[in-house]
């Protein structure tokens, strides 16, 4: 079955088979210097649903962040970039880069991981939220300032009007991430990319940021896409789950599915890593052997054939296919996990 059929059986899941939000297709993105070729993504397909939330997951260099930032337009230029990403059915990937910024903010915004970094240390909090505003609407100060002001509500931010005159190394680091979500939303959009957003923070923050992020989009429509490393955050709030590794995607399913039945070896162990009340105080956290292969010289088998504990001689030969061998669960692995989660 195709990764179009995939995306049609898993829309009947999401909202009843309407047309998706955001369509991804074979998307690849490659970079190159000095002669080397780095293939960070390599043919990533899903579709995305309003309302719904995707939790892309895997280990650093996985793609999962260079796959968001090329959906935004915002890969360096050395970036090498093919396959498909519609948005409401238009073309997003060889925008100009005119075209791209209607659409950046307005329809598709992101927050980071480090909001210190992604705020100006040299402007107001107010200055920088209604900068925002302004960018994506023809206001005048008032309305951009009573803009302003209902964003640091709806975000929760404690006592709004003080903090609009504050600069950013005066609020705590969930203050920071509650601003970069008020400046994202600033023109109401349909889709919020989360790019490893509450990895920089403490556990009750990030309770209180993923929480926050449910709560908008539950009262605004929107959908989301989690980035991160954590497959706990997936478990717990994610309608949809897909595992990447060396580029590529090695699980997909509804988050109910995938980790009551776990197929793929990686995502095994990466659930194995989580810390568990039952295990004897003080004992060590199970440990992935190995790297991840280098991305400029893939090999021609499983990527995660020297770090496997199940791989066999097939697995050194040839990639596995991503396919769908359960309803709505896919995976690729020639020698899955028996079915039981972590």
């Amino acid at each position: 079955m195709s990764i179009e059929e995939m995306a049609e059986r898993t829309a009947i899941v999401a909202d009843g088979g309407g047309q998706p939000l955001l369509e991804v297709e074979d998307l690849r993105v490659r970079f190159e210097s000095r002669g080397r070729r780095v293939n960070a993504v390599n043919g990533l397909s899903y579709r995305l649903y309003e309302g719904r939330m995707l939790a892309i997951i895997g280990e650093s260099g996985s793609g999962k962040s260079v796959s968001s930032r090329a959906l935004m337009g915002l890969l360096p230029g050395s970036a090498r970039i093919s396959g498909s990403a519609r948005f409401q059915g238009r073309q997003l990937l060889g925008l100009p880069d005119r075209e791209m910024r209607r659409h950046r903010g307005a329809d598709i915004a992101m927050v980071f991981q480090d909001p210190a970094r992604s705020l100006n240390p040299t402007m107001r909090i107010g200055a920088q939220i209604t900068e925002a505003v302004r960018a994506h609407g023809d206001v005048d100060k008032r309305a951009a300032y009573e803009r302003a002001m209902e964003l640091l509500q709806l975000v929760r931010l404690p006592a709004p009007e003080r903090r609009f005159h504050e600069y950013p190394h005066q609020l705590s680091g969930g203050m920071r991430q509650r601003v970069m979500i008020a400046i994202a939303l600033a023109a109401d959009p349909k889709l919020l990319i989360a790019d490893e957003a509450t990895t920089a923070l403490d556990v009750t923050t990030q309770a209180q940021i993923m929480e926050l992020l449910l709560e908008l989009q539950e009262r605004l429509g929107m959908a989301i896409i989690l980035i991160s490393h954590d497959l706990g955050l997936a478990a717990t709030y994610a309608h949809d789950v897909i595992v990447m590794y060396a580029g590529r995607a090695v699980e997909y399913a509804p988050a109910s599915t995938l980790f009551a039945a776990v197929r793929m070896p990686y995502t095994e162990a990466l659930l194995g890593a989580i810390p568990r009340l039952e295990r004897p105080p003080h004992s060590p956290l199970p440990v992935t052997p190995g790297q991840p292969p280098d991305l400029t010289a893939l090999p021609a088998g499983c990527p995660f054939e020297p770090r496997c504990p199940r791989a066999q001689d097939d697995c050194r030969t040839e990639a596995p296919p991503f396919t769908e061998h359960e309803p709505g669960h896919w995976w690729a692995c020639y020698h899955p996990c028996e079915g039981s989660s972590s």
